[in-house]
């Protein structure tokens, strides 16, 4: 199997998932986070993990000049249309309206839930799971805060 990559060196590109410390990047813990999803970046170098996944070394200039291993899925052309988001994975949000399920009000305006995850593709609006109380829904940015 040839790989051909879809990037080339100096290309700016951008990230479309937050880039998490996996463990190899050295001066961080393994978790951290280490490049925001949207941010954008300079193809640097390219190379190949188990000859069968293209790898881009990606130099971000706004997350404290980092040189990041980022994955062919993880990136998209920098000019690509591109939709930020507002919330992330871990942040607490508040309901801005009420939320029903079946008619019957289940968690109530101002309510404080959690965001467990962030469901998006590149060029789509933002949605996400909220954890409130026992109950996880699938919430649009326009009924949090």
């Amino acid at each position: 199997m040839i790989l051909e990559p879809r990037f080339a060196r100096e290309d700016a590109v951008r990230v479309i998932r937050n880039i998490r410390n996996d463990g190899t990047y050295p001066g961080r813990d393994t978790g951290a986070l280490l490049v925001r999803r949207g941010s954008v970046g300079y193809v640097r170098h390219i190379g190949v993990f188990l000859q069968d996944q293209i790898i881009y070394t990606v130099h971000f200039l706004d997350a404290d000049n980092r040189l990041v291993g980022c994955r062919e899925t993880e990136l998209i052309p920098a000019d690509a249309p591109w939709i930020p988001n507002r919330f992330e994975r871990g942040d607490r949000v508040i309901a801005a309206r009420a939320l029903a399920v079946g008619g019957k009000i289940t968690v109530s305006a101002g309510a404080v839930g959690e965001v467990i995850a962030v469901l998006r593709e590149p060029h789509t609006e933002a949605t996400y799971h909220v954890l409130f109380g026992q109950r996880v829904f699938w919430l649009p940015e326009a009924v949090m805060e």
